[in-house]
């Protein structure tokens, strides 16, 4: 296994104090693969070893990128598209099926100099829609685009498309099939908040050595989602959101929580207006507001001084983050 060092708990991930925001570091990046019902006693020695090899080779991917110089932007591009192409993570190649089983993917990108964003939504056969989404914020008029629509502006733009058999995995077909099961010994209706004991996401946000943050989040939903559900993920403010002069945030759990309390931009806007830090904001969100509403997840969070906060109210979040000469990652909350 790499080395590592693996850290728990909610308030154990996040950096705080004069130490941290003293001096703002050369570039950081910070890490999420999903959060959920993730415990240890439920992993093999050789899952876990797979999910922690992965966390660290997208920290190897992103800070490649920065440590040359490379935008925030463009480090965090890189790292989503490899865990997109990564079967482990719910995005892109391990994406969840819906009730019909078709995989839908959404994504969304901000840049934190320019408040500007892209978004896509329900789209089945881009293979890599955290690309999609940049391209949307870059070379459109709009925010966000969705369905047919998304598909074909991403054939425009020259993006590698693939038939939508390429998002097939055994192990979210049979997720699925466990829950058409479970839902048809109940009541017989869709339960969103308990029909996957994992709510899968990926993100990143980043710092660049110009002082730049940008964030993207992408996402196959919710397993047996239907009716076109779109959760979180593409919502700029709930799912995603990057300012150069508060924060960049990508969150991750339960969607439709994260949409209603406007979870990103909350953090940003606590960070704002009360003087709160990072830690402080992103804390009081996710272990305050989400569960005390009843809302489970948790956010991967960077500042402009290039602290980091990973807080999560569930029970594990795959997580790290990196900077110059430092390294963690974790998945458990002990």
């Amino acid at each position: 296994m790499l080395a590592m060092m693996l850290f728990s708990g909610c308030k154990q991930s996040n950096e705080t104090g004069a130490a941290a925001s003293s001096s703002r570091p050369e570039y950081a990046l910070v890490i999420h693969g999903g959060a959920g019902t993730i415990r240890r006693e439920d992993m093999s020695p050789e899952k876990e070893a797979a999910y922690t090899a992965a966390l660290n080779q997208a920290l190897d991917i992103g800070e490649e990128v920065l440590r040359n110089g490379g935008s925030a932007m463009d480090a965090v591009e890189a790292v989503i598209v490899f865990l997109e192409d990564t079967p482990l993570f719910n995005a892109g190649k391990g994406a969840v099926f819906t009730n019909d089983g078709r995989n839908e993917l959404d994504a969304s990108f901000m840049n934190g100099a320019t408040r500007e964003a892209g978004a896509v939504a329900g789209v089945t056969i881009v293979k890599n829609p955290i690309r999609l989404a940049r391209k949307v914020m870059e070379n459109s008029v709009h925010v966000m685009m969705a369905g047919k629509g998304a598909e074909l502006f991403a054939k425009e733009q020259g993006l590698d498309t693939v038939p939508p058999e390429y998002f097939f995995t055994q192990e979210r077909w049979d997720g699925l099939q466990r829950a058409i099961d479970r839902e048809n010994k109940s009541t017989g209706a869709l339960d969103p908040a308990h029909n996957d004991s994992k709510f899968g996401t990926v993100g990143c946000v980043a710092l660049d050595k110009s002082g730049n943050i940008a964030a993207g989040t992408s996402t196959g939903g919710m397993t047996n989602k239907r009716y076109g559900r779109v959760g979180d993920a593409p919502i700029i403010g709930a799912g995603t959101y990057a300012d150069n002069a508060t924060c960049g945030v990508s969150a991750t759990g339960h969607g439709e929580f994260f949409i209603r309390y406007t979870v990103a931009r909350d953090i940003a806007a606590l960070m704002e207006y009360k003087g709160l830090s990072l830690n402080e904001a992103a804390d009081m969100v996710v272990n305050k507001k989400l569960v005390e509403a009843g809302g489970e997840g948790g956010v991967i969070a960077l500042d402009r001084n290039g602290n980091v906060a990973m807080p999560f109210n569930s029970a594990g979040m795959y997580r790290g983050y990196a900077k110059p000469g430092k390294r963690e990652v974790g998945i458990y909350k002990e």
